[in-house]
């Protein structure tokens, strides 16, 4: 496993197998989707340039964040799926020959709206789409008002010989915070979880709250990895919005936890990173959580809460 953070750094030999080159786009996002999307045509075509095999965009890319208030004028800028920024985003993926994650605002009937994720094929066409299943609401993340849950499941998409082959397992921001989504895609076959991101602090909280939650965040993903075997991938946005200072810091975690790649705070970049698939069958070889999984005995994961039963003292 290895990062890359320069063009000049030299692709992964042809004889080595089972190799993907990863490209995380981080970047600051503008009032205008049009240039919103210039811009991430731009990273992505960089990030092939280097070598990228998959390319993974961030959460809402074409507009700014707008669920920090409730505004139904905001509905204007969902777009169905096929729509015009998937063909865009598909002729792009068939010209350069790569997979491509790209997070959008889904309009799927009038008054049906969507978080979505779609991973496009080097042939231009969607091989996988992706509805966010968590959905926040909290002050300035009012994302419920907006966004109707997935209804699709964790499903994972095989990405074919021109992505290393790799089984990719595409989650949404908030969807990183449970362990069960999680794991739901690893035992679906997932050998990376993708997690388009946009995530930050409100511009009030002190130094060290923001510090705390961003420590929160890195070990939520590494936990992932580990506890799954498998790789994790996180492309954050940057900037200040509103009342909103997003974070950056995208990441790839490797199967035994370690950060392998990390983009700055405040840094409009592609991260890169080659992804070596044997490494998930050696770390679950000696870490076989899967193996050890006590199925009999998690029939309360699908409560909500699991309350104290009644005593029998009671009156």
């Amino acid at each position: 496993m290895t990062s890359m953070s320069s063009a000049s750094r030299k692709r992964a030999s042809p004889g080595r197998s089972h190799i993907c080159r990863l490209g995380l786009v981080q970047l600051a996002c503008q009032e205008q989707p049009k240039r919103n999307t210039a811009t991430a045509c731009r990273l992505v075509e960089k990030a092939a340039r280097q070598g990228a095999d998959l390319v993974v965009l961030p959460e809402l890319f074409r507009t700014r964040y707008f669920p920090q208030r409730e505004d139904a004028a905001f509905f204007d800028r969902a777009e169905p799926i096929p729509g015009p920024t998937t063909k865009r985003l598909g002729r792009l993926a068939r010209k350069l020959g790569i997979t491509l994650v790209a997070p959008l605002f889904e309009k799927r009937a009038p008054g049906l709206y969507h978080n979505t994720a779609v991973t496009l094929g080097p042939t231009g066409r969607i091989i996988g789409r992706y509805r966010k299943m968590h959905i926040p609401d909290d002050p300035r993340f009012y994302e419920k008002y907006y966004f109707t849950p997935g209804d699709l499941g964790f499903a994972v998409v095989p990405t074919g010989k021109a992505a290393g082959g790799i089984s990719l397992g595409t989650l949404i921001c908030w969807d990183q915070w449970y362990p069960e989504a999680a794991r739901l895609m690893a035992l679906a076959g997932a050998e990376l979880l993708a997690y388009p991101t946009a995530i930050g602090w409100w511009r009030g909280e002190p130094a060290q709250t923001r510090r705390r939650q961003l420590e929160a965040g890195v070990p939520m993903r590494k936990a992932h990895a580990i506890s799954n075997g498998v790789f994790v991938a996180a492309a954050n946005r940057i900037g200040v919005e509103d009342e909103l200072e997003f974070w950056g810091h995208s990441l790839v975690c490797a199967p035994d936890g370690r950060v392998v790649a990390r983009a700055e705070a405040d840094e409009e970049t592609v991260l890169l990173a080659d992804i070596d698939l044997q490494e998930i069958a050696q770390q679950r070889q000696g870490w076989p959580f899967l193996r050890d999984r006590r199925l009999d005995a998690y029939g309360g994961l699908t409560r909500r809460y699991l309350d104290a039963p009644a005593s029998n003292d009671d009156p």
